[in-house]
C-alpha cells in the first residue's frame, strides 16, 4: 500500500525523475497564467485530496524600505488583517469619517509635541481627549478578526502570514470547494484595504520587536551582526524595522507604500491542489481581474562594497556567551549557491555533521554549532552560530569553528560523505514537495526571489557538487577580510570579573 500511495503521488503532482549521471531530475508540472494587470497566476494540480494550498506573495520586504520607514513591510502584514470597507466593520460609511478624524488628530499631536519646551500642555491634553473619544467610538463599529473567522468557519487551515528581507507571504489552506470564497476575500483585501487600528496595532509591532530583539540576547546579536556586516546594503536593517522609525510611522507614508509595492503587477498567486486550472484562470480573472495595474515599484541597486577587513562586534547582554561569523556570499542564481548548500549540509546538518562530532561531541568545548547558508534575492551571507560550555570561551569556539573551515580549504571530501549529503539534501528536498502545501510554500518562496523553475534544477544542480568544486568556493569566501564576528558578552560576569580585578590591585 505504501508504495501505491508514492506512486499515486507522483503522478498526481505530475514530478518526472529521470535518471541520469548526475542522479534524479526533478520537473514541476506549473501552469502559468498572466492577468491584464500583471498578476502572475501560478497554479499545480494535485488531486489526492480535496484541498486547495494558496499563497499570495507580494515581492516586496524589508529590502525595499529605507531610513525612516524600517519595519513598514512587517507592519504591513499586521494591517493585512484588519479588513476592508466590507470585512471588519459594521458601518463603514460611519467609520470612513472616524479614520480620517484620527489621522488630523495624530497629525495635532505630533506637531504639539515637536515644538519641545514650547509645547502647551492644556492643547495637548485636549488633542489626547479627542483622540481617545475617536478610538471610542471605532471600537463601537469594528468587527474584531472577522476575514480570520470567517476562513475558520470554512475549514481554513494553516492561516498565516510571514515577512522576509525580500517578500511578503499570506498563506492558507481550504477545501477546494472553498476556492471562490478565498478569491472573493482576498481580491476585496488587495483593492479595498483599510488602515483601522493602524495605531495600536504599530503599538503592537513595538511590543513585539521588545519581547524579539530587546529582549532577546540571540535576537540582540543578529540585530548587530547585520548592522556591521552590510555597510550599503539594506539588509543591514531588521525586518522588523528600528524602534524609532516603527515607533514614528506614519500612516500616510504606510499608504504610498503600499501603493507603490502592494500592487497586482508586484504580486504572484499560487493555487496547488485539486483544482482544474481552466476554471481557477476564470475565477482569478473574475475578482483580480479590474484592479488597476501601478507604475513598476523601483528596483534595488545598491550593491554591498567588497569587505576589506576582518569586523568584530560585542554585544553586552545578561545572558550566556552566543558566537556568530557572517562570510559574504553571492545571490540565488550564482553557481556558487549550490556549493553552499552542500557545505551548510557537511558541516551543520545532523548528528554526524563534521560543527556536531567535532565541537560538541569530540572537543565538548559547545553545546550548539550550526551553519547556516540560504538563499537570498541578492547578495546576502554564510552564517555560523554556536553556543559554548562552560567554562570554554566564544573565542575558543570560533577558533575550532576556523579549523573545520581549514579542512574544508585543503582537504577534499570524501566520496562517502559527499554521497551521503547529497542523498539528505535530495530527500529533503523531496520531502518537501509531499503535500499540497509544502509545493505552495516552495512554488511561492523560489518564485519570490529566483522564479518557481529553479526547483527543477535544484536537485540536479546539487548533486553535480564536486570536491573540488568545495575547496574552491571554501577558499574564495571563508577568509579573514570576508568575515564579521559577533559575540555575546555577559555583561554581569564582565562587571564582576572587573570588580574582582579592581579589589585585587
Amino acid at each position: 500500500m505504501k508504495k501505491t500511495r508514492i506512486k499515486i503521488f507522483i503522478i498526481s503532482v505530475v514530478l518526472f525523475f529521470c535518471t541520469n549521471s548526475f542522479g534524479q531530475k526533478l520537473a514541476l508540472d506549473v501552469r502559468e497564467h498572466t492577468l491584464d494587470n500583471g498578476i502572475k497566476l501560478l497554479m499545480l494540480e494535485k488531486h489526492d485530496v480535496p484541498i486547495v494550498s494558496l499563497r499570495i506573495v507580494y515581492k516586496v520586504g524589508s529590502v525595499n524600505e529605507h531610513p525612516g520607514i524600517t519595519g513598514a513591510s512587517h507592519l504591513f502584514e499586521h494591517m493585512m488583517f484588519k479588513g476592508t470597507e466590507i470585512f471588519g466593520t459594521k458601518d463603514y460609511d460611519s467609520e470612513k469619517p472616524l479614520l480620517s478624524k484620527e489621522d488630523e488628530l495624530i497629525s495635532g499631536i505630533t506637531a504639539e509635541k515637536s515644538k519641545g519646551n514650547e509645547t502647551d500642555s492644556k492643547k495637548l491634553e485636549q488633542l489626547q481627549e479627542e483622540l481617545e473619544e475617536v478610538w471610542k467610538a471605532q471600537k463601537d463599529l469594528i468587527v474584531k478578526d472577522e476575514m480570520w473567522s470567517i476562513y475558520l468557519k470554512n475549514g481554513a487551515t494553516g492561516l498565516n502570514a510571514s515577512t522576509g528581507n525580500d517578500a511578503t507571504y499570506y498563506y492558507c489552506n481550504l477545501p477546494s470547494n472553498r476556492l471562490e470564497l478565498w478569491a472573493f476575500m482576498e481580491s476585496d483585501r488587495m483593492k479595498n484595504l483599510v488602515l483601522r487600528e493602524f495605531y495600536s496595532e504599530r503599538d503592537v509591532v513595538m511590543e513585539e520587536r521588545r519581547m524579539r530583539t530587546e529582549n532577546s540576547p540571540f535576537g540582540l546579536l543578529i540585530e548587530q551582526l547585520n548592522a556591521a556586516t552590510f555597510t550599503a546594503h539594506p539588509y543591514s536593517w531588521p525586518v522588523i524595522g528600528w524602534m524609532s522609525d516603527i515607533k514614528n510611522m506614519k500612516k500616510a507614508a504606510v499608504t504610498e507604500y503600499f501603493e507603490q509595492y502592494y500592487s497586482p503587477n508586484n504580486a504572484v498567486i499560487v493555487v496547488v491542489g485539486d483544482i482544474n486550472p481552466d476554471e481557477v484562470v476564470d475565477l482569478i480573472e473574475k475578482h483580480f481581474g479590474d484592479i488597476e495595474r501601478q507604475p513598476a515599484p523601483p528596483e534595488v541597486t545598491t550593491v554591498e562594497p567588497e569587505q576589506i577587513g576582518e569586523r568584530r562586534v560585542y554585544v553586552e547582554y545578561d545572558a550566556n556567551p552566543v558566537l556568530s561569523i557572517a562570510y559574504h556570499k553571492p545571490a540565488i542564481g550564482h553557481p556558487d549557491q549550490y556549493v553552499f548548500d552542500v557545505i551548510e549540509a557537511i558541516l551543520s546538518t545532523g548528528r554526524t555533521s563534521r560543527l556536531y562530532k567535532s565541537l560538541i561531541e569530540e572537543k565538548r568545548i559547545a553545546v550548539m554549532a550550526h551553519a547556516y547558508g540560504g538563499a537570498s534575492k541578492y547578495a546576502d551571507t554564510f552564517i555560523f552560530f554556536s553556543s559554548p560550555r562552560h567554562p570554554h570561551t566564544a573565542e575558543e569556539v570560533e577558533e575550532a569553528i576556523y579549523e573545520e573551515l581549514e579542512k574544508l580549504k585543503t582537504t577534499p571530501v570524501t566520496d562517502h560523505e559527499l554521497q551521503k549529503i547529497k542523498n539528505q539534501l535530495e530527500a529533503g528536498f523531496v520531502r518537501s514537495l509531499e503535500s499540497a502545501s509544502g509545493l505552495a510554500s516552495e512554488i511561492s518562496s523560489y518564485e519570490a526571489i529566483a522564479g518557481w523553475r529553479y526547483i527543477n534544477t535544484l536537485v540536479e544542480r546539487t548533486v553535480a557538487v564536486t570536491p573540488e568544486d568545495i575547496i574552491r568556493v571554501a577558499n574564495k569566501y571563508f577568509k579573514k577580510t570576508n568575515r564579521t564576528v559577533a559575540i555575546l558578552v555577559n555583561n554581569k560576569k564582565k562587571g564582576k570579573e572587573a570588580a574582582h580585578e579592581n579589589k585585587g590591585s
